[in-house]
């Protein structure tokens, strides 16, 4: 049983790996609300209530998946700014990246990220992926409070 409030923000760029996610999220019941952002300029206004989201009542997801190779800003810039700053520092971030790069995957957890996922490329994989990302994440893990 979902309490009210688990909300993720699904940061990606790809329509097909975007309809597979948000297949897994409706069919599994992770989460009440999936706040879809295409780009990392986006993901940075709608998690500061900036530009477009300015008028977006204030409180963050419970969770953020952000695919790294992002256009107009990329996932490792996104991921900078959110660690660096307090107001959103201790959201769960969660890479979900096509990269395989050992450089990429240094990088992000050198940065704060919280798990580091390759999207499977197989249909059911990657609706167990985000099964078990939703699920270990929003109902299991225990946030710090605030």
């Amino acid at each position: 049983m979902l309490t009210p409030a688990l909300e993720v923000l699904l940061a990606e760029d790809n329509p097909s790996d975007l309809k597979l996610a948000l297949h897994a999220f409706r069919k599994y019941h992770v989460a009440n609300t999936v706040h879809v952002v295409r780009d990392g300029a986006e993901v940075l206004e709608f998690l500061f209530r900036t530009g477009r989201y300015a008028d977006r009542p204030a409180g963050v997801p419970n969770l953020v998946l952000l695919d790294l190779k992002l256009p107009l800003v990329d996932g490792t810039e996104v991921i900078r700014r959110l660690k660096g700053d307090a107001r959103t520092r201790s959201i769960p971030l969660v890479v979900m990246t096509s990269s395989r790069e050992d450089k990429d995957l240094a990088a992000c957890y050198a940065l704060g990220v919280n798990s580091y996922i390759v999207k499977p490329v197989d249909f059911e994989q990657f609706g167990e992926v985000v099964r078990h990302l939703g699920f270990y994440w929003l109902l299991i893990n225990q946030p710090p409070p605030g």
